[in-house]
């Protein structure tokens, strides 16, 4: 049994199929979506279906879902509809306009239906999984050391930061991980991590590989944090499309990345 956790495939189906088949996937596999599956690519519900044939697959909602859901709540609404358009809604308005009724309408219940967190243990190390980040000064007071505990700081949130923030999340210490390295990893997609030179005073963030191309990052990692990064960012881009996105599926047990590039048309 091994433990997956990808993000922001947004509509490129091809590579994530792709990268999780060198993942080679079993019955007892655990694969989390931090949201992000719909918009921009050319196969956002291709994204979906197959996110939802993975074993053990548990999925929580990113700022593009809560987009889509806002349009078809509020189809009265224009500015719901121009904001979900000028972020890339289009291609996955007009796939689900393909659908019968009853199809389409099956999707958007079970996107409706998604949790804004999750958390897991993996090893001895807690993570905290978000499509965004979290609110350092919503977390409350440690230690961290139960499931409990960590679902308790989560509940506190606020349902927009988890899916929308940067500022306040990548700039600063979460505040989970004491001196001793103890406490979750919080791992987010959202900020595509080639962006995160934007939102962190930081020389030593490295987001591109020799070639350019987009990787994850691993940051925070300092004498206060027992030298553990308290912050992964796995959203490599994929949303920019061939030429510089990629989808990445980080193994949990190992740290182990798998990314595929995205081709012209896929």
């Amino acid at each position: 049994m091994a433990t997956y956790v990808f993000s922001d495939v947004h509509g490129h189906a091809a590579p994530l199929k792709r990268a999780i088949e060198r993942t080679n996937p079993s019955k007892d596999d655990v694969y989390y979506c931090l949201g992000d599956m719909i918009d921009r690519g050319p196969d956002p519900l291709g994204v979906i279906e197959h996110v939802r044939s993975l074993p053990n697959a548990h999925v929580i909602m990113g700022n593009h879902e809560d987009l889509m859901l806002a349009c078809m709540e509020h189809p009265e609404n224009q500015m719901c509809t121009l904001n979900w358009g000028m972020n890339g809604g289009c291609v996955t308005a007009d796939a689900l306009a393909e659908l019968s009724e009853e199809e389409a309408d099956a999707i958007v219940e079970w996107v409706s239906g998604l949790p804004t967190f999750a958390h897991v243990r993996v090893g001895e190390r807690d993570y905290v999984l978000v499509h965004a980040g979290i609110d350092s000064a919503r977390i409350g007071e440690g230690p961290w050391d139960t499931g409990e505990k960590i679902d308790q700081m989560l509940l506190a949130q606020k349902a927009e930061d988890l899916l929308w923030i940067r500022d306040g999340f990548w700039g600063c210490h979460t505040g989970l991980i004491d001196e001793g390295g103890r406490g979750p990893i919080v791992i987010a997609g959202h900020t595509p991590t080639v962006y995160l030179a934007q939102f962190v005073d930081d020389e030593d963030v490295c987001a591109a590989d020799e070639e350019g191309r987009a990787t994850m990052v691993r940051m925070g990692a300092d004498e206060s944090t027992g030298g553990v990064s308290d912050r992964w960012d796995i959203d490599a881009g994929a949303a920019g499309g061939a030429g510089f996105g990629r989808v990445l599926v980080l193994r949990l047990d190992d740290g182990e990345e798998f990314y595929e590039d995205i081709a012209e048309g896929e």
